[in-house]
């Protein structure tokens, strides 16, 4: 319950309240960032001159707000940002089926976590007077999360540009509310734990990192089977190998992940179903286009859509056949 009045929360007191309130709900962490601009902007601006965003023009239409996401919400001074851990335990994969992204294993994580973000801010704008907003995000809009998630303390972005909580690893999604409370901000997470390790950029299939923390899109195999409407050059196809639907390989092979992430089973908010975790790409051929779409219904493969995933089911069927054609 929020304290009352509201007019005696100081923003250390609120701070803590809406944290306590997020973890209640079912966050698994949650800090508080200010909305100066991202000291990592000119790096957006040359990774967007380089073409890295592939076709992803939105990036480019979005970018003046990621340079300052104070213009994202109007008026808005803080950030709350929180994290849900996605990772479940890998169920059985029937034979010659395609793999799936952990992220994308059960209901859409836009549709789960939207009952908990709107309850959170509410429950921002009941600490406060009518003048308080509380606009949530979730993996949408122009909002920099992880830049956002490193200045509020949740953890530092790793050379293969995920956000790495050190008690968690990287299998987390990303939230926030932008409101104006007057809110304590936390400490920024200062420390630089990659190190000398490289692993993720030396194990990607498509050797799509340009450098540490810089992802050539166009290489990358979750644009090519997600967000690419197109096909998929032939030079790239084989070396999707049984991904049918994203990837997970540099985070698989993450020290932090091997040590630290523990998958969670049983979370009803993420509604995790066990047959998206690989797909045949002979169920895909069988089903009609009503009838694919249907399936992929709720879940955050309906984002590939039908077409995508039948390039998708050919690339990994002839990829099986063909094993040595996945190798670098």
């Amino acid at each position: 319950m929020a304290p009352a009045p509201a007019e005696a929360v100081s923003p250390e007191r609120a701070a803590a309240l809406v944290k306590a309130r997020a973890l209640a709900l079912g966050f698994d962490s949650a800090g508080v960032s200010d909305l100066a601009p991202p000291t990592h902007r000119d790096a957006l601006d040359r990774w967007l001159d380089a073409g890295y965003d592939a076709d992803m023009r939105y990036l480019t239409r979005q970018a003046p707000l990621r340079r300052d996401p104070a213009r994202i919400v109007p008026g808005a001074t803080h950030a709350i940002v929180v994290t849900k851990n996605y990772l479940r335990p890998d169920p059985p994969r029937p034979p010659e089926s395609g793999r799936v992204a952990r992220y994308a294993r059960g209901r859409d994580y836009h549709r789960a976590l939207r009952r908990p973000l709107l309850e959170l801010a509410a429950y921002v704008q009941s600490l406060g007077n009518r003048e308080v907003v509380a606009r949530w995000f979730v993996d949408a809009g122009p909002v920099p999360e992880r830049e956002l998630a490193q200045r509020a303390g949740l953890g530092w972005i790793g050379k293969n540009t995920m956000l790495i909580d050190p008690r968690r690893g990287s299998y987390t999604y990303l939230a926030s509310v932008f409101t104006n409370l007057p809110l304590a901000a936390d400490s920024p997470f200062q420390a630089d734990r990659c190190g000398t390790c490289r692993r993720c950029l030396d194990a990607c299939p498509t050797a799509a990192f340009v450098e540490p923390r810089v992802l050539d899109s166009r290489r990358c195999i979750s644009y090519l089977t997600i967000e690419n409407r197109g096909p998929v050059p032939d030079d790239l196809a084989g070396l999707v190998g049984d991904w049918i639907f994203g990837c997970d390989v540099c985070q698989e092979v993450c020290p932090w992940n091997e040590r630290f992430a523990q998958p969670v089973d049983g979370d009803a908010m993420l509604e995790f179903r066990p047959e998206l975790a690989a797909l045949t790409p002979r169920l895909v051929r069988q089903m009609d286009d009503e009838a694919l779409s249907s399936h992929l219904r709720g879940t955050a493969l309906a984002r590939a859509g039908a077409a995508g995933m039948r390039r998708n089911a050919e690339i990994v069927a002839r990829n099986i056949a063909e094993p040595r054609a996945t190798q670098r």
